[in-house]
């Protein structure tokens, strides 16, 4: 059964331009709001670009004039009002106003108590939930785990670190080196004073590479050398063309 609701998903993707209303909030009095169009929808799921980025595993709350056949509840309400939970983020260099394209999976009608408590909180998804939409579940320490136990070389790549604004812009950048890089994140020299959270872009002009990638954290080395801390979130970095 959980194999053909799934086959379902991919074959009831419909192109659907409608408007959408994303909400994303920042913390307990920060908040934003993008109004935008679909790309494409399910009953249990949808995409859609925004002018700046969401990382994945954060929920948003969406507000569009679904189909009423698709709706898994409030199906006689104009609007229809679910969480998600955004599932990858990739660039959309074709729009330009928008370069930021997602993939959500609608979770329901209400937000987790934890989101309520912490609206920074990150899930993933954990199973089918009432009605078949997703549940879910905050992000465990095995998640984790996984990606601090992964490959690390300690390789200096020229990179240029790009701070990212609240609109996607580049506010600030810095040409410097690697201390180490893996699949999923790397640990970079850099004077930027930039809080956990935000956003910046790595690029290499030697492998023609760019990675969205959030601050997770800084430090001073016993080199009195400040770093930054990055997760990757829109791609891996290939590390065969560092070896």
């Amino acid at each position: 059964m959980g194999g053909e609701r799934k086959d379902r998903r991919v074959k009831d993707r419909l192109r659907l331009a409608l408007p959408v209303r994303v909400l994303c909030r920042e913390g307990a009095k920060e908040e934003w709001t993008e109004q935008t169009r679909l790309v494409d929808l399910t009953p249990f799921g949808a995409s859609f670009s925004l002018a700046r980025p969401v990382e994945p595993g954060r929920l948003v709350h969406l507000t569009m004039p679904m189909p009423r056949q698709l709706r898994c509840f409030d199906h006689i309400e104009d609007q229809y009002r679910v969480y998600a939970i955004v599932r990858w983020i990739r660039p959309t260099p074709q729009d330009a106003a928008r370069p930021f394209l997602f993939g959500v999976a609608f979770t329901g009608k209400r937000p987790p108590q934890s989101y309520l408590e912490n609206p920074t909180t990150r899930y993933e998804i954990e199973a089918e939930g009432g009605s078949d939409l997703w549940r879910a579940r905050e992000r465990g320490e095995k998640s984790r785990a996984i990606v601090e136990r992964e490959t690390r070389l300690t390789l200096p790549v020229e990179v240029v670190v790009e701070v990212l604004g609240e609109s996607g812009e580049t506010v600030a950048s810095e040409t410097t080196v690697t201390e180490n890089i893996s699949r999923h994140g790397a640990s970079v020299f850099s004077t930027l004073q930039i809080e956990p959270g935000k956003f910046v872009r790595l690029r290499s002009a030697r492998y023609s590479l760019a990675v969205l990638a959030v601050v997770r954290g800084s430090r001073k080395g016993a080199d009195n050398i400040p770093r930054l801390h990055l997760e990757f979130v829109d791609r891996v970095w290939p590390l065969e063309i560092l070896q």
